[in-house]
């Protein structure tokens, strides 16, 4: 069974940063689709990096030439090759932004869809343990504040190195003392970044941590409203609400403080002090005679010229540590595996045609306690298991109903079959091949299954129909509504099949059944599983609902979950569960026919009465 378990603890305390060689991974995996549009992003930057360094060079020229009694030409010459230097560097500037929004929008749809795709391919325990909201948050909340790390943060924190690099080279040829002082101030200024960032990066985890938590806690009471409101629950929703805003609030407070305001002052400061001091020495070179005005003019520039790309280097670190924060989080979600998966050879492929069963000796207990495990672990048997050593086959073309009261293992046993889960014990066989062997996508293909609840989308009949494969055309739906008798009922919606369904407004229950129907026969599956599918059936949807079963039966293995005696009559067999066992199997009409039965004493009590 899966273990799969996302961290919920403080990140402060147990969440390491994200390694080096998992950062580049990432940015690999993400960016070399594009490398020529990052190699144009750095070249860009690198180029104007490059007329940053070249122009102060322009103005000392100037400066000294006037000094120095040169003609108007010269000065002319130097003020119009300043003119197209700065020109040059705010193009390169505007074109190397707009390649990096390029790339980073790129990057971070592909992740995003990454992430959803890893998501949906997660175990069921995994989405009983983790709500809607939080996964919505870490798809798209987390994903989108790492558009700077993908499109300019390795490229940027290059260049602005390269251009610090620059600088100190400069100031070391213009003067040696001057240039090991600057080079003691880029260390000191590069230190405190990386101290900060070290208490930073934790504080930041737990903000995300706090902000996913408090949307899932949102998303779960509005999708509750009827129940909350219905409860008079209002104020304890609202009460725990508020303790996870101020959860998020604290959490976020102490980042920003850590990460934002303390770098923000420290280096400021830094900054000050440095510029003070580059403009005292240059005012003593220049009073002592050892440089001229261009020349100490040049070294004040350069000086302050190092607060630009170390702003930057700044403004990149603090990002940085919140994409550390978002990067722990993804890579916790990816590095998530699924207990569940396809075979690690090849894998056997499911026969044609109608598919039959074997249940050999299975047992199996949920281990997060949570959903199904909740409500059918509470009347388990002795050993705990939610079912026990069952067996039973079901040849290919016959139905099989199961019944037993509410936690028996009735669903879990079909989820099992559908291969949700994995059993402890015992062997599950679909067309003669164990399940573990069978690709899951051949096996979703060839199992279909209607539950109670059916989930509708925010979308047309069309889409809902085919879970908007658009290479599925209107005829091939048309022809499967038919076979249905569903195709009288699908035109009679406002639009057909272009009626759309806001989240299955406009359907009642019965119909949203109907459409779970269509959506299986049009796969056509060699085994069909209804979970209680009729339980909620209006009477002017039951009708068409009976003739639809027909047709979906016909030449396939079905199994039946139901409590309602005629939807129990058209099993061939029946498999009765108690607390997880099989205690009676075999022909319904031999048991209905047999007093000694419990199939019989069923019957003659009423099954909605005794498996209530």
């Amino acid at each position: 069974m899966s273990t799969l378990t996302l961290n919920d603890s403080d990140p402060t305390q147990s969440s390491a940063p994200p390694s080096f060689q998992q950062i580049r991974a990432l940015l690999t995996r993400y960016l070399k689709p594009q490398a020529s549009q990052v190699f144009l992003m750095a070249a860009l930057l690198l180029a104007g990096n490059a007329l940053q360094l070249a122009n102060p060079q322009v103005i000392r020229y100037f400066l000294d030439t006037a000094q120095n009694g040169g003609g108007p030409r010269l000065l002319l010459m130097a003020g119009v090759l300043f003119i197209i230097f700065a020109i040059l560097q705010q193009g390169m500037t505007l074109a190397a932004r707009y390649a990096s929004s390029i790339v980073g929008w790129t990057a971070t749809l592909q992740l995003r869809t990454d992430l959803t795709l890893h998501c949906l391919r997660l175990d069921m325990p995994f989405h009983k343990s983790h709500s809607p909201g939080e996964l919505i948050d870490r798809v798209e909340g987390d994903v989108s504040q790492l558009g700077n790390f993908f499109s300019q943060f390795s490229i940027r924190i290059l260049g602005d190195g390269l251009l610090v690099l620059g600088i100190l080279i400069l100031l070391f040829i213009q003067n040696v003392w001057v240039g090991l002082g600057m080079l003691a101030y880029t260390v000191l200024i590069l230190s405190i970044l990386g101290a900060i960032q070290n208490l930073a990066v934790p504080r930041w985890a737990a903000e995300r941590q706090a902000e996913a938590m408090l949307y899932g806690y949102i998303e779960e009471r509005i999708s509750g409203a009827e129940e909350i409101r219905a409860a008079g629950a209002e104020a304890y929703a609202m009460r725990r609400l508020y303790a996870l805003f101020r959860t998020f609030t604290e959490k976020m407070r102490t980042a920003v403080v850590v990460g934002d305001v303390l770098t923000y002052n420290l280096t400021n400061l830094a900054y000050v002090t440095g510029y003070a001091a580059g403009l005292a020495v240059s005012v003593y070179l220049y009073s002592r005679g050892q440089a001229s005005l261009g020349m100490a003019y040049l070294i004040t520039y350069y000086i302050g010229m190092l607060a630009g790309p170390l702003q930057s280097i700044r403004s990149q670190a603090q990002e940085f540590q919140q994409s550390s924060a978002n990067l722990q989080r993804i890579q916790e979600l990816f590095d998530l595996k699924p207990a569940v998966g396809d075979p690690a050879g090849l894998s056997s492929p499911l026969p044609a045609g109608p598919l039959p069963v074997e249940f050999d000796r299975v047992s199996f207990r949920y281990a997060d306690g949570g959903g199904y495990a909740g409500r059918e672990n509470r009347r388990n048997n002795a050993g705990g298991d939610v079912l026990n050593e069952i067996s039973f086959t079901i040849q290919p073309g016959r139905v099989l109903g199961i019944l037993g009261r509410t936690g028996s293992g009735k669903s879990t046993l079909t989820r099992l079959l559908f291969r949700l889960y994995d059993p402890i014990r015992g062997v599950v066989k679909l067309g003669g091949l164990d399940l573990r062997a069978v690709s899951l996508s051949d096996l979703r293909l060839r199992v279909g299954m209607v539950t109670q609840e059916v989930q509708l989308f925010q979308a047309t009949l069309r889409e809902n129909l085919t879970f908007f494969n658009p290479g599925i055309p209107d005829s091939q739906l048309e022809q499967g509504l038919k076979a249905l008798r569903l195709w009288e009922w699908a035109q009679s919606l406002p639009a057909g099949l272009a009626t759309p369904l806001a989240g299955g407004a406009g359907l009642s229950a019965g119909e949203a059944q109907l459409l779970a129907f269509a959506r299986v026969f049009l796969k056509d599956p060699g085994l069909v599983i209804l979970d209680e599918a009729s339980s909620r059936l209006d009477p002017s949807t039951e009708a068409l609902m009976e003739r639809a079963v027909d047709r979906l039966f016909a030449n396939r293995t079905g199994v039946i979950i139901a409590h309602r005696l005629k939807t129990v009559q058209r099993a061939d067999d029946i498999l009765i569960l108690e607390d997880g066992c099989a205690v009676e199997y075999g022909p319904r009409l031999e048991l209905a026919g047999n007093p000694a039965s419990q199939f019989y004493h069923l019957l003659q009590a009423g099954l909605e009465e005794v498996l209530a």
